[in-house]
């Protein structure tokens, strides 16, 4: 909410932050994703043979989803979108699927029990959700850019509310249907190997959309390297 509502103020954004942004998050995402996410899945008690197949159709199902948001969850920000109300309602369904599925994420700590990771790890759930407070800001700010020039402040900031309710949501309900024995560890299992290949479809995106020129820029790099610390240490030293 905070994110989103920053278009109000800094509507005359400097285009090159928000990319040096964008990178950090992307870079934090996708090296939690590498270090902790994807091997605890495979590590779990919800584990199986399949997960491989599962975190590939979360990539691939990420990219259906970006047709559908016009990749706003990466940082496009399409101030002529064009496409009048139909369009943003379009753009809300494919960003609150979206951010419904990575909150069930969130709630993997009460539903992990007897996961050998969880108990060295105890901090993950601080990490996962750091790494998407960190994805959603920049999301939430080109989300709002948008709306702004299709719709009214009022109906933006119900937008954006409805947005930023989506991942707590997602927690609330996976945690709610496990608990009630709706889904399954099977079903936990496919529903993270989908955000995890989620998560790496958007960080690599905004990896290679950074520098489509392909040309070396320092501070992208010296940002995407400190973004890459700040994980590791989160995982392995705090």
């Amino acid at each position: 909410m905070i994110a989103g509502s920053l278009v109000f103020f800094a509507p005359n954004f400097r285009d090159k932050y928000f990319k040096l942004v964008l990178v950090f998050a992307g870079s934090y995402l996708f090296s939690i994703t590498i270090l902790h996410i994807i091997p605890e899945l495979f590590d779990s008690t919800y584990s199986s043979s399949s997960m491989g197949l599962y975190i590939l159709i979360g990539f691939l199902f990420q990219q259906i989803l970006e047709y559908l948001s016009s990749g706003i969850e990466h940082g496009h920000i399409h101030h002529h979108h064009g496409s009048g109300k139909g369009g943003v309602m379009t753009v809300m369904i494919g960003l609150f699927i979206h951010a419904f599925l990575e909150g069930t994420l969130l709630s993997h700590g009460s539903l992990m029990e007897g996961v050998v990771e969880e108990v060295a790890h105890g901090h993950s759930e601080n990490t996962i959700l750091a790494g998407i407070i960190m994805h959603k800001g920049p999301a939430a700010f080109a989300l709002a850019a948008v709306l702004s020039s299709e719709l009214s402040k009022k109906w933006t900031l119900i937008l954006l509310t409805l947005f930023a309710l989506a991942s707590p949501l997602g927690m609330f309900s996976s945690a709610f249907l496990f608990q009630q024995g709706v889904l399954e560890k099977e079903g936990i299992g496919v529903l993270y190997g989908l955000v995890a290949g989620g998560f790496l479809h958007i960080s690599t995106t905004i990896f290679f959309e950074s520098s489509p020129q392909h040309k070396l820029q320092t501070s992208k790099l010296l940002v995407s390297f400190f973004a890459a610390a700040l994980a590791i240490a989160s995982e392995y030293l705090l």
